[in-house]
């Protein structure tokens, strides 16, 4: 149930995550004009790790770090805590630069998930790790030929560990209402967000990098003949022998990226905590990363203290590129979300719904994310990870450290690295192209839902048009 009174429904706050364990204390504003060697803008997943092993490598380095509100108040504070190996752009990759090049960034992005544990652990960060793998299932016979599908695919990437369930052996991990098979993968790890990020923060503050909080950027400028990069304040310029912009979904909000990401929404709601009796029937011991195969697919994970956290797309897209006020969501998709949970857990339909809380992920118009800096210009960038960027921003961010320190390694030679994208339509069309996407996905899973034995056309074309496979 969605509560009244006064057990009503926390809407937005940032997140679950924040409201569990309190919303920082801001750090200071940038004082007045700087100088630095590296000025990252955007105090994330991404900007953290890059100036965490920036300084790792080199601890003389000058590394400022710029951020809006504060370190982990976008997606790194906001995500369903997934610690796994799946990043966006595969398929494309292996199309574009050969297979061996995709199955290179797969395994870095396998090995990126243990390193972030390793971090963790070194720099002692409790971020409520359970390390059960991702358990994916199916509840259609259409979700289960593209399991299977997918799970060849896997294997011809070279990631033999990931096994096809039958629904019993799906059972003795998590009982799921109506499931037909799954996949399981060990590369994965749950996970709380906002621990995880604020506790990065403060190893990366400990190391050296100043960190100003409350400071947005309003511009980023090239270097000139004359001039270094500059990153723009209100308070004043940071310039830099580099200017790394790491500000995913918000990406949008600054000077002349408007098309350059599009800010996708995702939204999230969590339960009060289960009892003991839900969990004995339901299972879910080993704390698995759930997710499925529908279009507009869910993602869930069983927190540390007993809850459910169930996320899923709802409202896709903003007009103008916009984004929510403090992780605030519709009424509606907290009513669809809710629908999905007592849909996969009946045993959870008395539940209450404690707190609904959305973000924005950055979508690049192929789906493929991407690093890069130019040293002409001292300009560089990560993002684009289209929803998984809990573990791929640790990626960047060692990727980002080589390209600045001028190092060519294997992971510089990785094929997200300089990798063009075009931009996003102008509105209205961006508006109306998302929407009818996503409106396209939910009736290909209506249809689905009858029992059709193969892949709807609608979400085969809405594939092709959006350039997601």
């Amino acid at each position: 149930m969605v509560p009244s009174g006064p057990d009503a429904l926390r809407n937005g706050g940032v997140s679950f995550w924040y409201s569990s364990i309190g919303l920082p204390e801001p750090r200071p504003a940038l004082p007045g004009p700087t100088e630095a060697d590296v000025c990252i803008v955007g105090g994330g997943f991404t900007g953290l790790w890059t100036a965490y092993y920036l300084k790792k490598a080199d601890p003389g380095l000058r590394v400022v770090v710029l951020e809006r509100r504060f370190c982990g108040y976008g997606a790194s504070g906001r995500n369903g805590g997934w610690l796994y190996n799946g990043f966006a752009g595969r398929g494309a990759f292996a199309r574009r630069y050969g297979r061996e090049p995709a199955q290179a960034m797969q395994r870095a992005m396998n090995g990126a998930v243990q390193e972030v544990l390793r971090v963790a652990a070194a720099e002692g960060i409790d971020a409520d790790v359970a390390e059960g793998g991702v358990l994916e299932v199916a509840r259609t016979p259409a979700q289960l030929a593209r399991l299977g599908a997918f799970v060849e695919e896997e294997h011809a990437f070279g990631e033999t560990d990931r096994t096809l369930l039958t629904a019993a052996e799906t059972a003795d991990r998590i009982r799921v209402a109506g499931t037909l098979g799954a996949t399981w993968s060990p590369h994965g790890a749950g996970i709380q967000p906002a621990k995880l990020v604020q506790g990065l923060a403060r190893a990366v503050e400990a190391l050296g990098v100043r960190i100003h909080e409350a400071t947005p950027v309003t511009a980023i400028r090239p270097a000139s003949a004359t001039a270094r990069a500059v990153a723009a304040t209100p308070y004043g310029e940071v310039s830099a022998d580099f200017v790394l912009r790491a500000t995913e979904g918000f990406t949008a909000q600054l000077r002349g990226e408007k098309r350059t990401w599009l800010p996708m929404n995702s939204a999230m709601v969590v339960t009060e905590p289960l009892p003991a009796a839900f969990w004995a029937e339901t299972g879910w011991a080993g704390r698995e990363m759930l997710g499925d195969f529908a279009h507009a697919y869910m993602y869930a994970q069983r927190t540390a203290d007993d809850r459910i956290a169930l996320g899923g797309r709802g409202v896709p897209y903003r007009f103008g590129s916009g984004t929510d006020a403090d992780g605030g969501t519709q009424q509606r998709t907290v009513r669809q979300l809710r629908d999905i949970l007592v849909r996969f857990f009946p045993g959870a339909a008395d539940a209450r719904i404690e707190q609904a809380w959305a973000g924005v992920l950055g979508v690049p118009r192929d789906w493929c994310s991407t690093v890069e800096l130019d040293r002409a210009s001292g300009l560089g960038w990560a993002g684009g990870y289209v929803g998984s960027g809990v573990t791929t921003t640790n990626l960047a961010g060692r990727t980002l450290r080589d390209l600045v320190l001028g190092r060519e390694t294997a992971l510089t030679r990785l094929p997200w690295v300089g990798h063009t994208v075009r931009r996003w339509e102008v509105e209205p069309l961006r508006w109306l192209g998302v929407h009818s996407l996503y409106a396209a996905y939910h009736a290909a899973d209506r249809q689905e839902s009858t029992g059709r034995p193969t892949t709807s056309p609608l979400a085969r074309i809405a594939d092709l048009i959006s350039g997601r496979h």
